[in-house]
């Protein structure tokens, strides 16, 4: 990666950037530390950048890092994305002198109602600042109400890069990143003063390019390990309004809030609002049931216009695999640069489901050769396909979850957590009646929670 090492014309040192490595070890800001996923793969580093404002004399050396990284570039403006780079943004604002903007994480719905708040005009450059890039997709979720304020964004600095896709995602949105360090940068610094092993590194940077290609699959596990949940609640109630105060009173408890908006008989852009705030508040995706399953031009316009615009405020969304690939570069064109996931539906859990054997088989198949948009599948137990539950780091999401074993009149089949996460090796349930058909729905998730990811650490003992 271009800019791994300080440029000859910056003020900052190689040996400058190889010393805030290791002061950034002693603060515990990185330290090794592993969440373990069902594929096997393993988070080989935990960084955790909040901790450097307890520290204002390595606030300032990080963020003077990143400005050496950023010495050439044209920019009016400077937006950090919320919340640690908003601390470093500021430091970076008052060291040189450029205004600073912020975008709210949680746009009120009240007052001036702005999403991002500051001095500026449109057709300025704002450089955004970043803490870290993984997949990208945080950056993508600043840049866009950056833009949508008539403001131009053409570079993104980071202190770390992760070195997981995040460069080349960005890129291909025409944004150019630069890193103060990659990861290989901080384990070889680690590596040369002692403080960890060789093969502790080369384990680490195998594991890192293990991690899920697509950016949502990326994000999904990083915020199951950190809000230690792996369910869905799936929001099969009849009006908008329902849906949103289910979400509000659930989304302390959910990784996913599973969506079916086209059963409601009134949904606007206000919805999608109020439905994003939500997952900002709460810090879940948000799930459009879809089920696209047509020839791929006709699927780029239902996911990107119609009068639910889905690919506009919807993190997943799903299809079948039934018209061919060409279903998937439909979606693609129009999630790709929305920084969407798909998931396709391999296995159903209603019963006489012709979702099975060979279509299986087929549906792996394609998931892995488009791993950079397809984060997973539908399925119900992919533990017993022949051919293994595809490619490391594509996720497993199953519906038809209770606590108790049995079914309905219309054919739906449910299974316990412990069935689905530990004998079918699935990574997420997902929880309908269960959840919204309970006296208490926000006390019925916590019961979930607690059992679905009781039953993910009891799997990870056994694997």
């Amino acid at each position: 990666m271009v800019g791994v090492l300080p440029s000859q014309s910056g003020t900052v040192s190689r040996r400058d950037y190889e010393d805030l490595v290791l002061k950034l070890h002693d603060i515990q800001a990185v330290k090794f530390g592993e969440f373990k996923l069902k594929s096997g793969i393993m988070s080989p580093v935990y960084i955790d950048l909040r901790v450097i404002v307890s520290y204002p004399e390595i606030l300032l050396r990080v963020a003077e890092a990143m400005w050496d990284r950023v010495r050439g570039a044209a920019f009016d403006v400077m937006c950090g994305v919320p919340y640690t780079a908003l601390p470093i943004a500021t430091t970076m604002s008052l060291q040189h002198g450029t205004p600073m903007l912020m975008r709210r994480k949680e746009v009120k719905d009240y007052g001036t109602k702005k999403a991002i708040e500051g001095a500026f005009a449109r057709g300025q450059t704002c450089l955004v600042v970043e803490d870290l890039v993984t997949s990208g997709m945080s950056v993508q979720e600043t840049v866009a109400p950056l833009e949508a304020e008539g403001l131009r964004v053409t570079d993104v600095v980071v202190l770390i890069d992760r070195q997981q896709g995040g460069e080349a995602r960005l890129a291909a949105q025409g944004l150019k990143l630069h890193a103060a360090f990659t990861l290989s940068f901080i384990l070889d610094t680690l590596v040369a003063a002692g403080r960890v092993t060789p093969e502790v590194a080369a384990a680490t940077k195998k594991r890192a390019r293990s991690w899920p290609k697509n950016a949502v699959g990326a994000e999904l596990l990083r915020l199951m390990a950190r809000k230690q949940t792996n369910l869905s609640v799936a929001a099969d109630v009849e009006s908008a309004d329902a849906m949103l105060a289910l979400a509000d009173a659930v989304g302390p408890s959910i990784c996913v809030l599973k969506t079916h908006v086209d059963v409601f008989d009134v949904w606007t852009p206000a919805h999608a609002e109020k439905l994003q705030a939500l997952a900002a508040k709460h810090d879940f995706l948000i799930f459009e049931d879809r089920k696209f399953a047509d020839i791929g031009n006709t699927v780029s316009m239902q996911y990107g216009g119609g009068i639910y615009r889905i690919a506009d405020w919807s993190h997943i969304t799903n299809a079948h695999l039934v018209p061919g690939s060409g279903i998937i570069d439909g979606l693609k064109k129009v999630g790709a640069p929305k920084g969407r996931g798909l998931l396709l539906l391999a296995e159903m859990s209603s019963k006489g489901t012709l979702a099975k054997g060979d279509y299986t088989a087929a549906v792996a198949a394609a998931a892995e050769a488009n791993q950079d948009f397809v984060m997973g599948f539908i399925s119900v137990s992919p533990g017993s396909w022949p051919a293994g539950p595809g490619a490391p780091g594509l996720i497993h999401m199953t519906p038809g979850v209770q606590l108790a074993k049995g079914g309905d009149d219309l054919g739906q089949q449910y299974n316990t957590p412990d069935s689905v996460i530990g004998e079918r090796r699935s990574d997420v349930i997902i929880v309908g009646r269960g959840v919204i058909a309970a006296a208490d729905p926000a006390a019925a998730a916590k019961q979930y929670r607690e059992a679905g990811w009781n039953a993910y650490l009891a799997s990870l003992q056994e694997a």
